[in-house]
């Protein structure tokens, strides 16, 4: 009897050993033991901390930063999971009341492109990324979608150009339901998946019946260039009634390469012919460039060249044709300060809904567990007026419901008539 006794000790023993090397194998090559290696208290005393050296208002808003460390901290520590302790985190950083100021997970798209977008400009922050990207690239995998959560359903609210989700039919207010029977993550529903046929579960209508599942093949972006691909993406000519109207979707105007590749196509290339323009600021992300309006409202002369055959061709620097601008809550920070100037400058009718209010300047922050940390620096005024919480007003409202829209936008049709009458009147 204590042979067999021994035995069976000896057996689960062993197996208790196998277990622990696997499970310490598994954490040893995880990309996720940096991660899980820091203590949930630790995280959270350098996330308070930032805020209180690097916030842009030493009074934070009249907020008792002290009492919220006090008050937050114990939920912080007993959260359960990652995403747990970002809510509550989150929930700290609301009470400061302010944009650009908010806590970002890796399963989050908004993470990434993030880390795009600042990539070319805050590379010592960076560099502390460099344990949690090996391949040192700031890339995900996706459809190219944004969504919105309305009444516990998610919708989506805006579409990248030329994406898996446009080349699979995904329309602007369409729900999903889930992704390959399973739950919409926003990462890890695609993670691993590039190149892979996924079946995507989407509602078109309100209706039940409307259901319909999707096959969707996700791709890999490239954050520091993937808004400038939907952008090059997005440039197009629409013809009605023989006139010929240019349309481009600043998705994030971050960056010179944005800028100068509106300019281009404006002045030289694709729009040059276009008899008017929209300028799609809505949805995606702002940055620090506000130049955009310079081709608009700036002076230059005008340069022609003659060729030894007298061929000629003219150079403008500046766009003297008719322009309308789309905003909506999704328009923040610089595209914010461009709407404003669009309206002050009285370049053309701004369309659409009201802007979010979120015009004050944000830092990057990369947490040592690789977390990020995204804090409002410094206050913004735009010639005297403080656009944080405040927002642009457009000159002509156009609500746009975004559940079960169908693909329709009736923003962007009130741009083309809009433009459409002013050609008339300068015809």
């Amino acid at each position: 009897m204590r042979r067999f006794q021994f035995f069976n000790n000896k057996r689960y023993f062993v197996a208790f050993l196998l277990s622990i090397v696997v499970i310490v194998t598994l954490w040893l090559v995880s990309p996720l033991l940096p991660t899980l290696a820091q203590p949930q208290a630790k995280i959270f005393d350098e996330v308070w901390q930032t805020v209180n050296d690097n916030f842009y208002d030493p009074k934070f808003n009249g907020v008792n930063w002290q009492a919220m460390q006090e008050k937050y901290k114990p939920q912080a520590v007993n959260a359960k999971s990652s995403q747990e302790f970002a809510v509550v985190v989150n929930q700290m950083l609301t009470e400061l009341k302010t944009s650009h100021t908010h806590f970002y997970t890796p399963d989050q798209p908004s993470y990434y492109q993030l880390l795009g977008i600042f990539q070319p400009r805050d590379r010592k922050s960076l560099d502390r990324l460099k344990p949690f990207l090996p391949e040192g690239k700031f890339v995900y995998t996706d459809i190219g979608i944004f969504t919105k959560v309305i009444n516990g359903k998610t919708f989506v609210s805006a579409i990248l150009d030329e994406s898996p989700a446009i080349k699979a039919g995904i329309k602007v207010g369409d729900e999903i339901l889930s992704v390959n029977s399973l739950p919409y993550q926003p990462i890890q529903s695609f993670a691993g998946k590039a190149g892979q046929k996924l079946k995507i579960q989407i509602q078109h209508q309100a209706s039940v019946n409307s259901k319909e599942e999707i096959v969707v093949t996700p791709k890999v972006y490239d954050t520091t260039t993937m808004f400038m691909d939907a952008q090059r993406a997005s440039t197009q000519v629409i013809e009605r009634q023989n006139k010929k109207i240019g349309y481009v979707h600043i998705w994030s105007n971050a960056a010179d390469p944005s800028q100068e590749q509106l300019i281009y196509d404006l002045l030289y290339d694709r729009l040059k012919q276009a008899d008017a323009l929209i300028l799609d600021l809505r949805a995606g992300w702002g940055g620090g460039n506000t130049n955009y309006l310079t081709v608009f409202t700036g002076q230059g002369p005008s340069v022609t060249s003659i060729a030894r055959n007298k061929s000629s061709i003219t150079y403008e620097s500046q766009w003297k044709k008719p322009v309308v601008m789309l905003i909506n809550e999704g328009s923040r920070s610089s595209k914010e300060i461009i709407a404003y100037g669009f309206q002050q400058y009285n370049i053309g009718s701004v369309i659409g809904t009201k802007t979010l209010g979120a015009v004050v300047a944000g830092r990057p922050f990369v947490m040592q567990n690789g977390t990020l940390l995204y804090v409002a620096v410094t206050n913004v005024f735009v010639n005297g007026t403080r656009l944080e919480g405040r927002g642009v007003t457009p000159d002509i409202n156009v609500p746009f419901t975004l559940e079960y829209a169908q693909g329709a936008d009736p923003q962007k049709e009130k741009a083309i008539e809009v433009v459409m009458d002013r050609l008339r009147e300068s015809s």
